[in-house]
């Protein structure tokens, strides 16, 4: 018997948005707080995993892959060698500087919560309707919006 085709799961978007404040959950870095500098929904390294594990580990969620970079969390230190810029096009080749960079790495987004500006504890976040008929985030804890309330863009 043929196996059942499941039907395709919507992309959801992240409740964890860019400048929001999140503390972490889990890891290294448990309890820290942080600013959120970038969301990565498709990240070629949770990619390698389904060739790794099978197709069917994705469909567990549709966040799955969903990753923030949180400022000064989660840092990698990189070696890099002084190497000289390509197509530079004076006498004297530019050289990059080499040395140890610290570089703040993905972290998945089931381990980050968003902290409430409003009563500065960390909350699910839940969706209402405002006043003008947009879809607000608000505080699952206080019932305040986590984000201002922006008009529509004529």
């Amino acid at each position: 018997m043929p196996p059942v085709a499941r039907p395709q799961r919507a992309t959801r978007v992240p409740d964890v948005r860019v400048g929001d404040e999140v503390i972490v959950l889990t890891g290294k870095d448990k309890g820290r707080k942080g600013t959120v500098t970038k969301v990565v929904t498709n990240q070629q390294g949770w990619k390698r995993s389904t060739e790794r594990y099978g197709s069917g580990w994705q469909r567990t969620s549709p966040l799955a892959g969903a990753a923030v970079v949180i400022d000064g969390l989660n840092i990698a230190k990189r070696h890099t060698k002084p190497r000289a810029r390509a197509g530079a096009t004076e006498r004297q080749p530019r050289i990059q500087q080499g040395g140890i960079l610290e570089i703040a790495m993905p972290l998945a987004i089931s381990k980050v919560m968003v902290v409430c500006p409003a009563c500065s504890v960390p909350t699910r976040v839940r969706h209402q309707e405002a006043a003008d008929g947009r879809s607000v985030r608000v505080c699952g804890k206080c019932g305040e919006p986590v984000t201002r309330v922006e008009s529509k863009r004529k």
